[in-house]
């Protein structure tokens, strides 16, 4: 069965599930770097929020041998945790005093979302983008979150500067950072003790593990990593959810890196995940974040 086969015989059984109330339908989505996705939209009557929930592990999961049945009956499960019980006040999101404490920040790689950053405000960042959101809620699940766009702030009237200082504002309150050993991140992962002795990488994300690149933003988060680490460090864009880094006396050189970093956006990361092929490198002396060239 091809995917495209999968996605409309899914579509079928799970619409099975529901009656004349909730409409279910395939749903394309741009997402980042400009990949595309598909997933079931749910359309409830009376509710003006339609989460969306994409197939993709789902086709793998039945590559792997679950059948149809089995991944409906999980997907109307997973829909039914996570959709909105009340509609959202459609003046809630005109009005700024409402949303303010709601926008965050993710970063983005600015070449590879050039079509998307033409309608959206933006700040750049080396060759990233500092993006915004506004962020609904958040489950076990991920987030339901929406994208600001320049119609937003000129209905809200403020600037990027505005936005951006507010995003910096609740960005760190609401994804508090996380900052770890490589050995300790598997363990919390897998249950599996590891031996910390001759560990090197450092993983920095949110607790939520989602966009967690965007902790690099933190006020102090890059200065008090200096100083933990006593030492210059590299910074490893391994997705828009983490980073690693790798202080420089420990690290096997920039040319090495470098390749690191491209081959596993090459060959372990899905487009949409990947961040940047650049290496960064952080100065705890000067305060300053650059790209190795």
């Amino acid at each position: 069965m091809t995917y495209y086969q999968f996605i409309r015989a899914v579509e079928i059984k799970v619409k099975e599930e529901f009656e004349n109330n909730i409409e279910v339908c395939t749903h394309a989505v741009l997402k980042n770097n400009g990949t595309i996705r598909q997933g079931i939209l749910f359309k409830e009557k009376d509710i003006n929020i339609s989460p969306t929930i994409y197939l993709e592990e789902y086709y793998q999961r039945m590559l792997n041998g679950d059948t149809l049945e089995e991944i409906a009956r999980e997907i109307v499960k997973v829909y039914r945790k996570v959709r909105f019980k009340e509609p959202l006040d459609a003046e809630f999101m005109r009005e700024y005093s409402k949303v303010k404490g709601r926008i965050v920040y993710r970063l983005i790689n600015k070449s590879a979302n050039e079509k998307m950053l033409e309608d959206v405000p933006y700040v750049e960042c080396l060759d990233l983008a500092i993006v915004y959101y506004l962020i609904f809620e958040v489950t076990e699940y991920g987030t339901a979150s929406m994208m600001i766009h320049n119609s937003h702030i000129e209905q809200w009237k403020v600037d990027v500067s505005e936005i951006h200082r507010l995003a910096c504002e609740n960005t760190h309150r609401l994804f508090p950072y996380e900052f770890m050993t490589m050995n300790a991140a598997i363990e919390k992962l897998t249950g599996i003790e590891v031996d910390e002795e001759e560990d090197v990488l450092y993983i920095l994300s949110n607790q939520l593990k989602s966009y967690g690149s965007a902790a690099l933003l933190y006020p102090g988060c890059l200065e008090g990593i200096g100083m933990y680490l006593k030492d210059n460090y590299y910074i490893l864009p391994s997705s828009v959810h983490e980073v690693i880094l790798i202080a420089e006396k420990d690290a096997p050189g920039k040319e090495r890196l470098g390749s690191m970093v491209r081959e596993v956006n090459k060959t372990q990361l899905e487009e949409e995940d990947v961040l940047s092929n650049h290496v960064y490198y952080y100065d705890r002396v000067k305060k300053s974040l650059q790209i190795v060239c």
